[in-house]
């Protein structure tokens, strides 16, 4: 952990803005007209044949929990009836994926069969001749590209990691041992989604970002989005993708309408029926069932209860499709249970969609005010005076940063870090939210290594603090491109500092200790 903490070692980027995020239920008096950006209509609830009640259920249900949503759409009979982000996210801002971006993946498999480059049936080993390990198997010879999509492909669970390795991960995945006959056990595999978007590359010489564009994309209105790439620059297809809300809603409303959009044929209705239905069954636990990843997987889309299906990535990334509604739900998120989640869509969601109601002026005032938590605590501490403007001599830490300053000034405080880099700044609010960017070493958190940004990449990042007690200041940096954020905590005893970190990666699954040095400083 020190070596990656270390290869991070790289100036923070200030590049500060202000924002307020504006979330609503569209007012009825638009309820017919076009978004400017994306070209989805906009309704009501009530309009739609739907109870506002049950959606300001589901949120009330959602902030109850443990679960914490970024973002949520609601579409019904291709109009979005609900919509919110929740400060400081907000519509505008990208978002990490996971992997949600594989149901992308296949979408562009899905238009390169459409243009006959290959079909479902044609053999991995035949688009990479010259990266083949010297002993092929015969697992290896009979994989197939409906292998790759059904999560079938015969490597053994966890491979993910071996292949990203190195650089060359088509090679690496290639030599992977096969302990099952492909298509005969449900493995996911999130390199297999990888291999897919290798294949789009070496049949059209784009990668699947650059393919989908004129595709899909451009023809839905979808724009803004980037995609992680692999050391040989293919596009990681498994996770990686960073999307804005509404792209994931055009995605599932492509979908619900079986390839059409806007009375033109975008992707083949066959494709779209064979991507979503089950193509394989999971294997089921019994000690510990869990339902909804149990009901069959199609082509990078799950199949869910009650007849829907949905493209979804860790942590609560969400496009729902349900075809018996006429709906799509999308939700992005930072969620520890997935599963709760969708048990609350079924419970206040979908009875909504078969109930009238009248009135969602409360659920319109709800949307307007959605928020995540802030930092806890006061504005003001008798420590200010004492350290506001001067340094702290930190001790060596494989982090490189020799130098913490805070600035308190009206509504912030500007927290300036200097090292062998240069000098790298975070400005948080109090009582509300500041933007800005910063290259944190080993920074944003995130659960899988490959296709991250290279060192000293500065991150968007919306921050806020406040004083715990008066001499404990704890810091929420909220990389908002991401589903995830840190919690920095200085203790002040004297002229001494320590500073902690915590990822909510960690938080949420009940850890309390960080693998990132505390840096400990003295009053220069």
């Amino acid at each position: 952990m020190k070596k990656n903490i270390s290869a991070n070692r790289r100036q923070f980027i200030g590049n500060l803005s202000a924002g307020a995020a504006i979330l609503a239920v569209t007012p009825k008096s638009a309820a017919r007209s076009f978004a400017s950006a994306g070209g989805l209509a906009r309704s009501t609830p009530e309009a739609e044949g739907i109870n506002p009640d049950g959606i300001l259920n589901f949120i009330n249900a959602i902030e109850g929990s443990k679960n914490e949503l970024h973002s949520l759409m609601i579409l019904r009979h291709g109009k979005v009836v609900a919509e919110g982000w929740w400060s400081p996210y907000r519509r505008e801002f990208n978002h990490g994926m996971y992997s949600m971006s594989k149901s992308f993946t296949s979408t562009a498999i899905g238009f390169a069969v459409a243009e006959k480059r290959l079909t479902v049936d044609d053999k991995v080993i035949s688009f990479f001749p010259n990266d083949l390990p010297d002993t092929v198997s015969d697992h290896l010879k009979r994989m197939t590209v409906k292998h790759l999509l059904t999560m079938s492909d015969g490597q053994k669970r966890g491979s993910t990691g071996t292949v990203i390795s190195s650089d060359d991960w088509v090679k690496n995945f290639l030599k992977e041992p096969l302990p099952n006959e492909p298509g005969s056990v449900f493995g996911y595999n999130s390199v297999a989604t990888y291999m897919c978007s290798a294949i789009v590359q070496k049949l059209t010489g784009q990668t699947v970002l650059d393919y989908l564009k004129p595709r899909l994309f451009q023809p839905l209105g979808i724009d803004g989005m980037y995609w992680e790439q692999c050391p040989k620059g293919i596009n990681v297809g498994g996770w990686g993708l960073h999307i804005r809300t509404e792209g994931l809603a055009h995605l599932g409303q492509l979908y619900l309408q079986k390839g059409v959009w806007n009375g033109k044929r975008i992707l083949p209705e066959s494709w779209i029926n064979e991507a979503t239905s089950k193509q394989i069954q999971q294997p089921k636990n019994k000690k510990k069932p869990n339902p909804d990843w149990e009901q069959g997987y199609g082509y990078q889309f799950w199949r869910c209860r009650h007849g829907l299906y949905r493209g979804d990535g860790a942590f609560g990334q969400y496009t729902i499709v349900l075809p018996q509604h006429d709906a799509v739900i999308v939700m992005t998120g930072e969620s520890p249970s997935m599963r709760e989640e969708l048990e609350l869509v079924y419970k206040h969601l979908l009875p909504a969609f078969d109930a009238k109601g009248t009135n969602s002026a409360p659920l319109r005032k709800k949307l307007k005010t959605l928020a995540v938590k802030l930092p806890t605590g006061k504005s003001n501490s008798p420590v200010i005076g004492k350290i506001n403007g001067r340094s702290f001599e930190l001790a060596e830490n494989p982090m490189g940063i020799e130098k913490i300053s805070f600035r308190f000034k009206n509504d912030s405080c500007r927290v300036t870090l200097r090292g062998a880099g240069g000098k790298q700044a975070v400005t948080c609010g109090q009582g509300g939210w500041k933007y800005g960017s910063a290259a944190i070493p080993d920074a944003p958190p995130r659960i899988i290594a490959g296709g991250a940004p290279k060192p000293g990449t500065p991150a968007p990042i919306a921050a806020a603090g406040a004083w715990k007690d008066e001499n404990t200041y704890v810091m929420h940096w909220r990389y908002y491109e991401t589903p995830h954020h840190d919690t920095v905590t200085c203790q002040f005893d004297g002229k001494k500092v320590t500073v902690s970190f915590l990822r909510s990666i960690i938080k949420i699954r009940g850890g309390k200790k960080d693998p990132r040095p505390r840096l400990t400083g003295q009053l220069s």
